[in-house]
């Protein structure tokens, strides 16, 4: 394990920006070079799965391809051209609403979402591949294009780090960045969705929607401190999506209720996840996020290979 990765990813809140990002990119490299190496399969079997340019017919073509909307439109017979799945084509969902400006452990859940999107697009570059996100702070949506390259790579990542942090009692909406990234329909690849999924899973029918044309993944980031409570007398807690606070004392019956609603909670989200078809990965500010990373990582590679 590399001090970078037992430390956690570096903050991205410091004016040093561009070397943490570095710092980011070599902790990444570092651990997962090559975990996905020959593992690029189309996501629907034979030439191709989307449609491409329409030609007349030939002796010996398909049959199956036939366009008959071109063919009754033009009285001559017509096949539709596919594209075959070569290259990928990622966009990420990254969730920036101010509950993830928080972070009792290593980092905040912000950096580790930024985090996260390196890893991924890490491993879904090279070959061609493009990768693209949209970005919500509850304040602003970004959307940034998809395009190939090291280079956009490292863009796209500044660009997420820089975004700025929206004003406390700003709420967020997953389920707007995810019609977002549905309409218009793209061209079938993998959508991976970067949040904390706090709150009512209000983001379940988009979801499900970007899933029937996408590979999904989910991205689940969490902090311990959202778990279970400490065991520290007075606090306050704050909601900062909306501003309330409130005063309690952590006695042993609070936080063991507190850790019961948690743990329901977040069976919740898992279970929303599973519906929609998304696989499943789980990050902590407290823990080897790049080791969670190459386990899940590898636990996929062994299911695309079977």
């Amino acid at each position: 394990m590399t001090a970078a990765a037992a430390a956690g990813p570096p903050s991205l809140r410091t004016e040093k920006l561009d070397a943490a990002l570095r710092t980011l990119e070599l902790s990444v490299r570092g651990r997962l070079d090559g975990l996905l190496q020959g593992n690029h399969l189309g996501l629907l079997p034979g030439p191709g799965s989307e449609p491409g340019e329409a030609r007349p017919y030939r002796a010996g073509d398909d049959v199956r391809r036939m366009d008959w909307a071109v063919t009754a439109r033009t009285t001559e017979p017509h096949v539709r051209e596919t594209i075959a799945d070569r290259e990928l084509e990622t966009w990420a969902v990254v969730d920036l609403s101010p509950s993830l400006d928080f972070g009792t452990a290593r980092c905040e859940k912000r950096d580790l979402a930024v985090a996260a999107l390196a890893a991924v697009a890490h491993l879904t570059r090279g070959g061609g591949n493009r990768i693209g996100a949209v970005v919500s702070t509850g304040a602003e949506t970004v959307r940034v294009p998809a395009r190939g390259g090291v280079a956009h790579s490292r863009l796209l990542l500044k660009q997420v780090a820089e975004m700025p942090r929206a004003a406390e009692g700003t709420r967020g909406d997953l389920a707007a960045a995810l019609e977002q990234l549905r309409r218009p329909p793209r061209r079938r690849g993998l959508a991976v969705v970067i949040s904390d999924f706090l709150g009512e899973p209000t983001w379940e029918r988009s979801l499900r929607g970007l899933g029937a044309r996408h590979e999904l993944l989910a991205v689940e980031v969490l902090d311990p401190r959202e778990l279970d409570l400490p065991d520290v007398g007075t606090v306050v807690l704050a909601d900062p999506e909306t501003g309330r606070q409130r005063e309690i004392e952590t006695t042993p019956l609070l936080r063991r209720e507190y850790a019961a609603a948690a743990l329901a909670h977040r069976e919740r989200v898992a279970d929303a996840l599973r519906r929609s078809g998304a696989g499943h990965l789980r990050l902590r500010t407290d823990s080897d996020w790049i080791s969670d990373i190459v386990r899940f990582t590898l636990a996929r590679k062994r299911t695309w290979g079977r």
